[in-house]
């Protein structure tokens, strides 16, 4: 059972063989559920009720083969009415239909069309023409999906066009945005090369800084820049370090051989083989300087002449 409009309908009591009659039930409402059920009743008559508006499920009674939809309210049909592949005959006679659905091009089997007493587009009504006879509504089924198909195509290019343009778009950003990254890449390696130059002349800097100070602590300790040669001030100290210890040393040598003259000539060790010999050597040393003496004599009277 399916109620609509406040009436009880019965769809079973109103199917003869493929012929479902619902017209003149005052039906606000199409029970699609119930419709569905019935696959054979591929003939329905919704006329003369009060529909305003199709449900977009309607669109899945696609056993439809003829469809009555004359004397209602419609203003529109549901987008996707196209899928109603199997219609032949479809009656809109006096609705309140301005357009149809681009999807209605999709009716490739639809023979039959009636769109008079509609409030339709002027291009559309001039279009539909009259529906008096059989001859002129098959001729307005053809013309009419003739006109929606080239609508469709239109709108199938346009969106081609678009998404074409979309693509196109795209790809300019994409190439923007590639040559942005790449300025970026190139900056951030010019930066750092600046980065690296910087540094490098710096250090440059400081190296010049540091040898500089170094030349100048040089200067003040009277060393030469160039080279690392000791200060001439340095020099007679290590020679007068050098002089004082061989000073030392013979002065040592001197104390020594006369400690051991002495110790030779006035203990009674002078007969010992040791002081012997350094006697002998002290008598010698004295011959060899009064013989010395003696040439000054002689030589010094014969300089005088």
């Amino acid at each position: 059972m399916a109620k609509s409009g406040g009436k009880g309908v019965n769809l079973k009591d109103k199917l003869e063989g493929n012929e479902l009659d619902l017209s003149l039930c005052d039906l606000n409402e199409v029970p699609v559920k119930e419709l569905a059920g019935l696959p054979k009743a591929t003939v329905l008559d919704l006329s003369c009720n009060n529909l305003t508006v199709l449900p977009s499920d309607f669109c899945s009674l696609t056993h439809l083969v003829k469809l009555d939809l004359s004397k209602n309210q419609l203003q529109q049909l549901p987008s996707d009415f196209g899928r109603l592949v199997n219609l032949q005959h479809l009656d809109l006679l006096n609705n309140r239909l301005v357009t149809l659905p681009v999807s209605f091009a999709q009716l490739k089997n639809l023979k039959w069309l009636d769109l008079k007493d509609n409030p339709l587009d002027s291009t559309l009504a001039k279009v539909a023409g009259d529906c008096l006879d059989e001859k002129q509504c098959k001729q307005a089924a053809v013309r009419v999906l003739q006109y929606m198909k080239s609508i469709q195509s239109e709108l199938d290019r346009e969106r081609q066009r678009r998404l074409q343009a979309e693509r196109e778009l795209e790809k300019k950003r994409k190439a923007e945005q590639q040559a942005r990254e790449a300025q970026e890449r190139e900056l951030r390696k010019r930066e750092k090369a600046e980065e690296k130059e910087r540094r490098r002349k710096e250090y440059d800097a400081l190296k010049a800084a540091k040898q500089e100070t170094d030349k100048h602590r040089k200067k003040e300790n009277g060393e030469n820049p160039k080279f690392s040669v000791p200060h001439s001030s340095e020099q007679p100290q290590h020679k007068r370090s050098w002089s004082g210890i061989l000073l030392k040393v013979l002065l040592f040598l001197l104390l020594t051989a006369l400690g051991t003259l002495a110790v030779c000539k006035v203990t009674d060790l002078q007969h010992r083989p040791v002081c012997v010999s350094v006697n002998m050597l002290y008598e010698e040393a004295l011959t060899v300087l009064q013989s010395h003496r003696i040439m000054q004599n002689v030589l010094q009277p014969n300089s005088q002449q």
